[in-house]
Parts: C-alpha cells; sequence; structure tokens
C-alpha cells in the first residue's frame, strides 16, 4: 500500500497549481484504501502482486476520489472523513473541475498498461457508477422507493468499483474466467455489505468516529434501509414523521427520528442484511487455496459488518 500511495503522488502531479491543491487535499484527507487494497489482495490469492497491480489499484482510488469529489457537490456536503470537503474549502466549480482532471487522468494511465479486459471493466464500473448517482438523484425526496430498487442504487454506485477492483486483481494476474468471476461476486458482495453499514452509521454512529455529520443521508432527503424499514414497521404517527423527514429533507426531527429507527428494529435488521452479504462474499472465495490474502479478504468482510466508523 505504501507503493500504491507513491505511484498515486506521482500520477497526480500537474502543472496546474490548484489541481496539486485540490487533489494533494483529498488524497492526504485520511480514507481507508479499501478499494486498492482489494485489487492487491485479490492479485496475492495468484501469488504475485505486480507493477500493474499497483497501477491498477491507484487507478481504482483516482476513481473513488473523482466520485467523492463530485457526490460532495451534489450532496453539498461540508464535512467528509473528520475534515472539511474540498468543495468546502476550495469551492463547488475546483471541486468539480479537478474531479474530472482525477477521473481522466484514471483513464491515462489505464492505457499505459495496455490491456484491453482492463480498459472494459473499468469503463463500464465508471459508466455504471454513473447510473448510480443518477438513480440516486431521481429517488431523493421518494418514500415510496422499494427496498430492491434502493439495492440497486448501492450496487451500481458503491459495490460496482469493488467489483472492479477484485475484478481487476484476477485479471492483471491471468486468473481463469471461473476464478475472475468469483472475485467480482465477492467484490459485489462486500461493496453491498459496506454501504448498507454506512446507513446504519449515518442515523446511529458518532460523528467524530465516521467523520461526517449524522443524518446527512436524510437532510438531503434520501431514503435508505434503516428510514424504509422503521417507517413501514412503526405506528401511524412515527411512520408519517419518517415519511415526512425523507419527502422534505431537514433535521428538524433528527433526534425523534433515530428514536424511532432504533426502536423498529431497523438498524438490527439492516445489519443482519449486510451480514448476509458478507456471508456470500467469502463463500465466493472459498474454492482458493488458503493464504495470508484469502484469509484477509475474509477479515474485510467482516470488518465491513462490525465497523463503527
Amino acid at each position: 500500500m505504501r507503493l500504491v500511495d507513491g505511484v498515486i503522488r506521482k500520477s497526480l502531479h500537474s502543472d496546474v497549481t490548484l489541481v496539486n491543491q485540490v487533489a494533494d487535499y483529498i488524497v492526504n484527507s485520511g480514507g481507508k484504501r479499501l478499494r486498492p487494497a482489494l485489487v492487491l489482495l485479490s492479485a496475492g490469492l495468484f501469488g504475485n502482486i505486480s507493477a500493474n497491480h499497483l497501477q491498477l489499484a491507484a487507478i481504482v482510488e483516482f476513481i473513488h476520489t473523482a466520485t467523492l469529489l463530485h457526490d460532495d457537490v451534489v450532496d453539498d456536503s461540508s464535512m467528509r472523513r473528520g475534515q472539511q470537503t474540498a468543495n468546502a474549502m476550495f469551492g463547488n466549480a475546483a471541486s468539480v473541475l479537478v474531479g474530472d482532471f482525477v477521473y481522466s487522468r484514471s483513464f491515462q494511465m489505464m492505457v499505459t498498461i495496455g490491456n484491453m479486459r482492463v480498459m472494459e471493466v473499468l469503463a463500464q464500473a465508471t459508466n455504471v457508477i454513473a447510473e448510480g448517482e443518477v438513480l440516486q438523484l431521481l429517488n431523493v425526496h421518494n418514500a415510496d422507493i422499494s427496498d430492491e430498487a434502493y439495492l440497486q442504487v448501492i450496487r451500481y454506485k458503491t459495490a460496482k468499483l469493488f467489483e472492479a477492483a477484485t475484478r481487476l486483481g484476477a485479471i492483471a494476474s491471468n486468473a481463469s474466467a471461473a476464478d475472475e468471476s468469483a472475485l467480482a461476486v465477492y467484490g459485489m458482495h462486500l461493496g453491498t455489505a459496506f454501504q448498507l453499514i454506512d446507513d446504519v452509521l449515518d442515523l446511529s454512529g458518532d460523528s467524530q468516529e465516521i467523520g461526517k455529520n449524522l443524518g446527512d443521508d436524510l437532510a438531503e432527503g434520501k431514503p435508505t434501509l434503516p428510514l424504509l424499514y422503521a417507517m413501514r414497521n412503526s405506528a401511524t404517527r412515527q411512520s408519517s414523521m419518517i415519511r415526512n423527514a425523507i419527502e422534505n429533507g431537514g433535521l428538524d426531527n433528527l433526534p425523534q427520528v433515530m428514536e424511532v429507527v432504533k426502536n423498529s428494529g431497523a438498524l438490527a435488521h439492516v445489519k443482519k442484511m449486510a451480514e448476509i452479504e458478507a456471508s456470500i462474499s467469502c463463500v465466493a472465495i472459498a474454492h482458493f487455496p488458503e493464504s495470508k490474502y484469502k484469509q484477509t479478504l475474509i477479515d474485510l468482510a467482516m470488518f465491513a459488518v462490525r465497523r463503527d466508523y
């Protein structure tokens, strides 16, 4: 991962000062570096982590970084990873444009690898992620969205890049189609579990621990699974309060909404869903020989559902 950080810093350089300032700010702002780690761990299953794997890990992180820069502008977020977002620090225009720079730099790096399959996977992933962003936008303030429709947003917006990361580790190791597919399943379900727990933490975590303001999703009128479950499994008055919060946004009743969500069993329900997703991810890689890489992938699945940040 230190080598990947070196590739990231070298590849982000620009002759434009503001690009360097914004890019350095977000790259140095913490983050779990989970997606690039998945590239390396998947590669490790096949024995060798090459320079191409390091490059792919950095590319995946760049795509993630670009989506964060754009997301925070769309969501008007002011805090991420315990500090000001790039748009709060540098303005919306700079964040969007530097996000474009980071995206396009990732595709420049893809070309140097010279593998059409890599290009295919990443081109499809970035397109699906964009579709997920638009789907989420269409669902804002919609209290009648189905669970499956919401899960589709998660799979597109979040889990798709997890899937691409694990798939790329296999592709760059010349793995079989079956092994590539198994790792893609692992990544997709891990990413889904990860986002479900994010939804839980948005309504129950510690803002200092999770590095962002509690209730951000509710403030934006995003109908997450804990809210939907609580709305469908609470008394009429409490259900109406949650519906109103989703349809109108804002945090006027955040403490009351959080109490209703907790009392409805929604948090436990969504955590259970995340545990099932994590279990599916572990089953997908069960056939690989035992190794420190396989064990770490299993540990990551457990971390995804047990974390409090």
